[in-house]
C-alpha cells in the first residue's frame, strides 16, 4: 500500500510561503543542491519555528537534528543549524541563526522537548548557550573537560589529560604531556597560514638520479639466425661459435680397386 505523500516534494514556492509567514523575522534565503535554507533572527526564533510548523504549505512538524558550525573569522562566529521534517508535505527545510561565545540563543525545547539533547551537544561541542534549556551540561565530553573540542581554536592535543593517579588513589587531570614535541602540521590552515602551495615540498630532500636501466639483450627471431629447429630451405646456414675451433679431417685414403695398379 502506497503512502498518500509524495516521495520527494519540489522545493517550488517554499520560500515564497515562507516569506509570507515569517515576514521580517527572515534575514536571508537560499535554494541551493536541491535544499532550503532560511537565515532567521536569533531574537525571533521561536516564533519563525511556531510559524513553520503550522502555517499551511509549510507544516515542518518535526525537529530532526541541531547542528553547529564554526566560522572564526566572522564576528558572531558560530552557526546554529535546525533540520525541520515536514511529514505530510515529505519536504525538509533548514533554519539557521548566528551568535557568538556571549549571545545565547532561544531554547526550542517548548516546541521540541528532544532539543534539549540536541542543544546539549551544541553546547558541549561549540559552547553556545542556550536560553530556557533548564539542563544545560556536558553530553559527550567528560565533566571537568576544559574548553569546546569542535571550535576551530580548540587545540588538537588538548589542555589536560585524565588519567588516575597510584598515589592519590583516584582519577587525576594533569596538563598534557606528549611523548615526543608537539609538530604544527598546518595544510593550509586559514587560521595559522602558509606561504607555500605544497605543504611539505621544500622539506623533502631531493631525489637522488635515477640508475640507468640494465642493456637490453641480444634477442634473435628467425630460426636462421638460431639454427634451432628442423632443417629446411628456410633455416639458412648453421651459424658458426667463434669459440669452439674445428680440426681439418684427415685425407682418407683411396680404397684399393681393380683398376689401381
Amino acid at each position: 500500500m502506497r503512502s498518500s505523500a509524495p516521495r520527494y516534494a519540489p522545493n517550488d514556492g517554499v520560500i515564497d510561503v515562507a516569506r509570507a509567514a515569517l515576514g521580517g523575522m527572515i534575514i536571508d534565503t537560499l535554494d541551493a543542491h536541491g535544499e532550503v535554507t532560511l537565515t532567521v533572527d536569533r531574537l525571533h526564533l521561536i516564533d519563525a519555528m511556531v510559524a513553520l510548523r503550522d502555517t499551511p504549505g509549510l507544516e515542518y512538524q518535526q525537529l530532526m537534528e541541531i547542528a553547529g558550525v564554526d566560522y572564526l573569522d566572522r564576528a558572531e562566529r558560530f552557526d546554529v543549524c535546525y533540520h525541520l521534517l515536514s511529514l505530510t508535505r515529505n519536504h525538509r527545510i533548514r533554519v539557521r541563526v548566528t551568535t557568538d561565545e556571549e549571545k545565547p540563543v532561544p531554547s526550542v525545547t517548548v516546541m521540541w522537548p528532544v532539543a534539549g539533547w540536541l542543544e546539549r551537544e551544541v553546547y558541549d561541542m561549540y559552547g553556545v548557550l542556550f536560553d530556557g534549556n533548564m539542563d544545560l551540561r556536558r553530553i559527550l565530553t567528560d565533566y571537568g573537560f576544559r574548553g569546546h573540542p569542535q571550535r576551530k581554536d580548540f587545540p588538537l592535543s588538548g589542555y589536560v589529560e585524565l588519567r588516575y593517579s597510584e598515589e592519590a588513589k583516584r582519577v587525576v587531570y594533569e596538563p598534557v604531556k606528549l611523548a615526543q614535541d608537539f609538530r604544527s602540521f598546518d595544510f593550509m590552515s586559514p587560521w595559522e597560514g602558509a606561504d607555500y602551495i605544497l605543504p611539505g615540498d621544500e622539506k623533502a630532500p631531493a631525489t637522488p638520479p635515477a640508475a640507468p636501466p640494465p642493456p637490453t639483450p641480444k634477442t634473435t627471431e628467425t630460426t636462421a639466425q638460431t639454427g634451432a629447429g628442423k632443417s629446411g630451405p628456410d633455416a639458412g646456414p648453421k651459424p658458426v661459435d667463434p669459440d669452439v675451433v674445428k680440426k681439418p679431417r684427415a685425407s682418407r685414403a683411396k680404397k684399393a680397386s681393380p683398376d689401381n695398379g
